[in-house]
């Protein structure tokens, strides 16, 4: 059984600046728009809004726009003002928004997927538009002639969609728990490789280009740090959810990792400290410490006239190990354990203060969020949640 998460009491918390609300249903993705007091939002009501401050302080619609299906997702290019926003009925349509935000002008739609449109990037340096779908397909159009580009078939329904312009690698992550890697040209890809990690399916993929990291958040309630650019094939398990993991943001100024649950919590990581892969469970038919047999060893069970016990596994060390020897619990929060998980006796002696101190911050947005958006100019997040409303907080006191 998984360890409750019992984070500790925060001196430092997100500051709550305004509560969005007006739409029907849920709001599926929003963003903020860089250097104004706005916000763009598309929901499962049909709508799309472009959301401004008033003088009253309060958030109103300046752009209320109708659209003919469900609004599943967006994609907004503020230096183009492009606004790509994908639909239930499998469309793409493009809009571009007047300087004051006050008007949206119709470009062109694309007929890109059989069903429900799950994520959309808009590529400004290549004129692509990546789109995935509930048709288990990935498509890349032309954003000037709308043609179709390519596309590949994904194992399973995508649910996270990154891209590398410099190596031009597309990020897919569906829900039988894979991340699939593209290399895209022109008017074909190349598969590079599949990698999987997670027990449940991706979620959420966040892409650092610096660093050339790829994070992945799972319905397995785990964040999964996977080092590209290494070329070493490390991955690195961040535990710090009770819930699944919904959104991912990377602060790249400051190498910290914001990760939101389906539960509302809201996880800070420090990623600019030395983290360690968490070992592999190693087999054995006794346990590793004391020698006493476990359960399905009949054999030594007889020859030692003892009873079977239950195997259990230590998270520093990864030995097998019964419960007397791992009768004690522990942080590590370098091998990404915030919360306190069953190590071995000898290890739990091993383990110090220092290596105890925790690396990540919790805080509670009081709604399941479903999408979240980060702007690291102001330090600004936005969740949206199950409860329609959009929430604005400033990050500063904890992202910095």
């Amino acid at each position: 059984m998984a360890a409750e998460i019992q984070p500790k009491a925060q001196t430092r918390k997100p500051i709550l600046l305004q509560r969005v609300e007006g739409s029907q249903e849920v709001v599926n993705m929003a963003v903020i728009v860089p250097k104004e007091e706005g916000v763009i939002s598309v929901s499962e009501d049909r709508t799309v809004r472009v959301w401004l401050k008033r003088d009253s302080g309060q958030y109103w619609p300046s752009i209320y726009h109708a659209m003919p299906s469900p609004c599943s997702c967006m994609s907004f290019n503020p230096e183009t003002r492009r606004l790509s926003i994908g639909l239930d009925n499998g469309t793409i349509s493009e809009f571009i928004l007047s300087e004051d935000y006050n008007k949206m002008t119709p470009v062109k739609n694309y007929q890109a997927h059989q069903s429900r449109v799950t994520m959309i990037l808009f590529v400004l340096e290549l004129e692509w538009v990546l789109s995935t779908g509930q048709d288990k397909q990935f498509a890349w159009h032309c954003s000037e002639s709308g043609q179709l580009l390519g596309g590949y078939r994904t194992s399973a329904v995508a649910s996270g969609l990154q891209f590398d312009v410099e190596t031009r690698h597309v990020f897919i992550g569906d829900h039988s728990g894979q991340v699939t890697i593209l290399k895209l040209e022109q008017e074909n890809c190349t598969l590079v490789t599949t990698f999987r990690g997670h027990t449940g399916g991706v979620t959420a993929l966040c892409w650092d280009p610096v660093q050339r990291m790829l994070f992945s958040g799972s319905s397995d309630h785990s964040v999964i740090m996977w080092d590209i650019g290494g070329r070493k094939g490390t991955a690195i398990e961040l535990q710090g959810h009770n819930d699944k993991v919904q959104a991912l943001s990377y602060a790249q100024h400051t190498r910290q990792l914001i990760s939101c649950g389906g539960d509302g919590g809201i996880v800070v990581w420090n990623m600019d400290v030395k983290r360690q892969e968490t070992p592999e469970w190693l087999d054995s038919d006794s346990c590793q410490k004391c020698d006493q047999p476990f359960f399905w060893n009949f054999k030594q069970m007889w020859d030692s006239k003892k009873i079977g016990l239950r195997q259990h596994h230590c998270r520093k060390c990864g030995k097998a190990v019964c419960g007397k020897c791992s009768s004690k619990r522990s942080s590590i929060p370098l091998m990404g354990f915030e919360f306190e998980v069953r190590v071995c006796d000898s290890c739990h002696e091993a383990i110090t203060d220092e290596e105890r101190a925790p690396t990540a911050t919790f805080h509670d947005s009081k709604h399941n969020i479903v999408h979240v958006h980060f702007d690291a100019t102001r330090g600004w997040l936005l969740t949206s949640g199950t409860d329609k409303v959009i929430k604005l907080w400033d990050m500063t006191p904890v992202v910095s």
